[in-house]
């Protein structure tokens, strides 16, 4: 896998655990113990039966728990933590080309801020909702995340060029919000008026 590949695969990874923190250890460890997957070495050990069970299970637990009143406000308080720690973990994973003070230095840029962000855009959301709806869209919002994380797991171990796009896609809406919200500032050279 070339660099530029790893880096996209490992923002996409990055942005599943942002939302749901096993789920792109789950994804990473199957893809490479059965579709041969490049891993780092030093990861080997996501691809056996203990960790794909274990991934596999707190996968299917948080998904599940997330739908849950209240227990999904709990949850997300745990993510601010575990998802940046996911993300650089899964990130980590990919960079199998890479010396190690690279790979890691590559893994917490990637892994660290993209599944933080992430998290912290699912997390202000899902207060919004909470403080609006009394929690009763918090549900629908969790499915949401479900098919985003989803997603985002598959474009990133299969079609990691198309991170790249939504990328674009991204930084284009996000500069275009950023300058709508700018206060108008007057041009250079003209003056305003006097009360």
């Amino acid at each position: 896998m070339s660099l530029a590949a790893a880096i996209l695969t490992a923002i996409g990874l990055a942005a599943c655990a942002g939302l749901r923190a096993f789920l792109p250890l789950f994804g990473l460890g199957f893809a490479a113990r059965f579709t041969g997957f490049p891993l780092a070495e030093s990861m080997d050990w996501m691809t056996s039966d203990v960790a794909l069970i274990l991934f596999g299970v707190a996968s299917a637990v948080e998904i599940v728990a997330d739908k849950v009143p209240v227990v999904d406000n709990v949850l997300d308080g745990i993510q601010t933590i575990l998802g940046p720690a996911a993300g650089i973990l899964a990130s980590f994973g990919v960079f199998a080309n890479l010396p190690a003070p690279f790979a890691i230095a590559f893994a917490i840029v990637a892994g660290g801020a993209v599944a933080g962000s992430v998290h912290a855009a699912a997390a202000t959301t899902r207060i919004k909702s909470t403080a609006f709806t009394a929690g009763t869209a918090n549900p629908v919002l969790s499915v949401i995340e479900d098919v985003f994380a989803f997603a985002s797991l598959f474009v990133a171990l299969v079609l990691p060029m198309l991170v790249l796009a939504v990328l674009v896609v991204f930084v284009v809406w996000l500069r275009r919000r950023w300058v709508r919200k700018r206060p108008d500032r007057p041009a250079a050279g003209t003056q305003t008026a006097s009360p």
